[in-house]
């Protein structure tokens, strides 16, 4: 006699907010240390922002963070990239630095997409962006210049998440 077990599961739309929710509270530590973003329901709609995202399978990267806006590039960036089907790690949200220089830089955000959603029509790209929380326009990805990059952190649901990385620039 013999027998065989088989386990399917499929990536919900609850499973995809658990992993929103937890790059909204990083968010949350990020104003309760930064004093920015200023507003808790635009940290909401980063969340659901992201979780649609992810659900889709058409989340590449989200950074949100402070930026330099004369050189265009970032001066404390958390940088999240979706992992889909091999993510194990489930770590609590936090463990922010504290100490980096960002008092008269305003918060910044700056999403890339997945080639899942780049394969996608111009027309069926526009209607998925039409659903989203957030309203993006298009710009020039910041860039990173000397500084330290901690890797190592991720949030994930049913296999699916997002690794998490910091970088801080060096001060100037």
């Amino acid at each position: 006699m013999s027998a065989s077990l088989t386990f399917t599961s499929s990536f919900t739309i609850t499973n995809a907010r658990y992993v929103g929710a937890k790059i909204g509270a990083d968010l949350r530590q990020l104003r309760s240390m930064y004093g920015r973003p200023a507003d808790v329901d635009e940290i909401d709609k980063f969340a659901e922002e992201a979780a649609l995202l992810l659900k889709a399978d058409y989340l590449g990267t989200a950074d949100y963070g402070f930026r330099d806006h004369a050189s265009n590039s970032w001066k404390l960036r958390l940088r999240y990239r979706a992992t889909a089907g091999r993510q194990r790690l489930d770590d609590p949200p936090g463990r922010l630095p504290r100490s980096a220089d960002v008092a008269k830089l305003p918060f910044h955000s700056y999403m890339s997409y997945s080639d899942t959603f780049n394969a996608l029509s111009v027309a069926d790209q526009t209607a998925f962006k039409a659903g989203l929380p957030v309203r993006r326009t298009a710009g020039t990805e910041p860039s990173v210049g000397l500084g330290n990059s901690t890797p190592g952190h991720g949030y994930s649901s049913n296999g699916i998440g997002v690794t998490r990385g910091i970088f801080v620039a060096l001060a100037t």
